[in-house]
């Protein structure tokens, strides 16, 4: 029995120091942007907490997410599964038909907790109001996905995980008054410091030339820049409350910008989003982490799942298909992320995205849709652009780059991001060697996906 006693407290000590020596993990999720903050380059906006994470941390310039829209996005990220793979894609879906998670397949929350951590999701920090408890997966009958919804509760875990997804970049999209003749503001407008004049703005190509496009790309830049204040409440709390140098800080968005070409549509400002992630000073850094650095490797947000479990010290589960991108068991690096977008809302529209670290191919199912046909409750409600086009589309004064959006929507498309970010100069039929091959093996790679 002497004999015996050493050898449990040999097994039973590991896993006590395991639990009690895990650093917290906590994902930021600033919703709905693209690389829209001062750190990635944008002008215009205001984000010196953002700005300085990435200068303590490593800024991922090529990730892009699997969906579109929210709820297929997140749903595959909480899970580590592509959501085309597990009837998770359509956005909503499955909120009332009793769906349950394929075997084998959980949220990420439930690993989480089962390997020791405090999982949660936030609101409020005190008084301030940080994030909107947004959860919007596509599946509901799993059982609680966080166990709080109280900071004074989570923080208290040791360790913790914890989520805080931030109300900006957002419409009032709870204001259904459809009819309604004055445009629908942004979440928290009101509060917004206006960094971003209407008069001094330049919004994307992919903008009309119309004052109510400076109008609203002044609005979304304030936006993200208070997104960024609310970030910085969540920072100035954790090193009150002596955590911040024990806690991974995660940055990401869940899908693109919010505008009228890129929620809902598969260009890259519907799926290209920012991530920063800045270590905790009182656990060694993985090999290769350099606070400062820029990686530029292709990842999918999916990979998130399995890199947030691989932190926590859990191996991948047998078949998931998320990759772990950090750490001492990172995969190869991706060649390709893979995206797609399906029913949204009442429209079925089924477009497929395979992105390279320069090449983007989408195919595209429904090619008798365009940008005039397509209607869509959400974006007639909030994207006063997009009605602006309408008008100017049939008046015959649109600009000429954007008119191919209302005359046809071909097959296939095929981008040059690095000279056309915009993504507006289709070159599906282009007779370069360079552009024929690259094309071929993203035809190929999509087929396979």
């Amino acid at each position: 029995m002497k004999r015996l006693v050493p050898i449990l407290f040999a097994f039973i000590l590991p896993c006590i120091i395991s639990a009690k020596d895990k650093p917290n993990i906590l994902w930021l999720i600033t919703d709905n942007c693209n690389l829209d903050f001062g750190c990635f380059g944008r002008q215009g906006v205001h984000t010196p907490h953002l700005d300085q994470l990435a200068v303590e941390g490593v800024r991922y310039t090529r990730v892009f997410a699997t969906a579109p829209v929210c709820a297929p996005s997140r749903s595959a990220f909480m899970t580590g599964m592509y959501q085309t793979s597990v009837n998770l894609h359509h956005f909503p879906d499955h909120r009332d038909d009793g769906f349950r998670l394929p075997e084998g397949v959980r949220p990420l929350t439930h690993r989480l907790k089962d390997a020791g951590y405090l999982t949660g999701s936030i609101k409020k920090m005190g008084k301030q109001v940080v994030g909107s408890g947004k959860l919007d997966l596509n599946f509901v009958n799993e059982g609680k996905i966080f166990e709080s919804t109280n900071w004074d509760e989570i923080k208290k875990g040791k360790p913790f995980f914890l989520q805080v997804n931030t109300p900006e970049a957002e419409y009032d999209i709870y204001d259904f008054r459809t009819n309604r003749p004055e445009r629908i503001k942004w979440w928290g407008e009101e509060e917004h410091v206006q960094y971003a004049k209407a008069e001094s703005v330049v919004p994307p190509a992919y903008f009309p030339k119309h004052k109510t496009s400076n109008e609203e790309w002044a609005r979304y830049l304030n936006s993200v820049s208070n997104m960024d204040r609310r970030v910085g409440v969540v920072l100035k709390q954790l090193q009150k409350e002596k955590l911040l140098d024990d806690t991974i800080i995660i940055v990401f968005g869940d899908n693109g910008r919010v505008d009228h070409r890129s929620i809902h549509w598969v260009y890259d400002t519907g799926l290209h989003v920012p991530m920063i992630i800045k270590w905790p000073k009182n656990f060694p850094a993985p090999e290769g982490f350099k606070p400062g650095t820029v990686n530029e490797e292709v990842i999918s947000l999916l990979d998130l799942t399995a890199t947030t479990l691989s932190l926590a010290g859990v191996d991948r589960p047998l078949g998931m298909q998320s990759r772990v991108f950090l750490g001492k068991n990172r995969d190869p690096q991706r060649r390709y992320a893979f995206s797609a977008r399906d029913r949204v809302d009442d429209v079925p529209f089924r477009l497929r995205s395979v992105r390279g670290k320069r090449y983007h191919y989408i195919r595209n199912f429904q090619p008798e849709l365009n940008f005039g046909t397509y209607v869509n409750f959400y974006k007639e409600k909030c994207f006063p652009v997009q009605q602006v086009m309408r008008e100017l589309y049939k008046k015959g004064k649109l600009d000429p780059h954007l008119m191919p959006l209302f005359t046809e929507f071909r097959r296939e498309y095929f981008f040059d991001t690095e000279a056309d970010p915009n993504e507006l100069n289709n070159l599906i039929d282009s007779t370069r060697p360079e552009h024929f091959k690259a094309l071929t093996e993203m035809r190929a790679a999509l087929d396979t996906w």
